[in-house]
């Protein structure tokens, strides 16, 4: 059987699966509106329902679970948080801190940290933000060797700077570059494969 693959923007509001028996979440976006997708497909990894951006989608469950278990495949995010974030909370957010996770306390894993000094260029959004007069934000810099869930949002928070907007830009060799929200575009199988080997 030959695989596919492919790269989107998942957009603010939209949940990172194809289905759900869930009778609360019939009202929401799924997945397979984006794109006619083949059959088996599947997200790698998640990214929370008020989360964007970048996610892999792909036939091989295989492939899947290896992009998973891959410390080299890091994962790139913006972060617009609330408040002008620290040189002390960026340090505390590189070298580890803890969060719940599968209601247990967790120390995350060593991090690239970084300012941004401007606002990135990113898709426009329909989330609604709060204006610069409820006070100031900042947007940082994260790459991250793991991912568990809303890890990122949990991590700003332990800090004191809660995350107010959240973009993946990058996962493993792959950027968002000039792609909109809800783009869709295929990914070759042989680069994909070399990637993460």
């Amino acid at each position: 059987m030959e695989h596919r693959h492919f790269l989107i923007y998942k957009p603010f509001k939209m949940v990172s699966q194809f289905i759900s028996n869930d009778r609360h979440q019939k009202k929401k976006r799924f997945l397979g509106e984006l794109y006619d997708f083949p059959n088996g497909c599947m997200a790698v990894g998640r990214l929370d329902e008020t989360s964007e951006g970048l996610l892999i989608i792909t036939t091989d469950g295989q492939l899947s679970n290896n992009i998973n278990r891959s410390k080299t495949f890091t994962k790139q995010y913006y972060a617009q948080v609330d408040g002008v974030i620290t040189e002390k909370a960026s340090k505390m957010l590189a070298s580890g801190v803890e969060i719940t996770s599968n209601a247990k306390p967790y120390v995350t894993d060593t991090c690239d940290v970084k300012k941004l000094e401007t606002v990135p260029n990113l898709p426009e959004t329909k989330q609604k933000i709060r204006d610069e007069r409820h006070g100031p934000t900042s947007w940082i810099s994260l790459t991250l060797n793991e991912g568990k869930f809303r890890q990122v949002r949990k991590m700003t928070s332990a800090v004191g700077f809660p995350t107010l907007r959240l973009v993946r830009v990058r996962i493993g060799i792959y950027e968002i570059g000039t792609m909109k929200s809800g783009e869709v575009m295929e990914l070759d199988d042989n680069t994909l494969r070399d990637a993460i080997s």
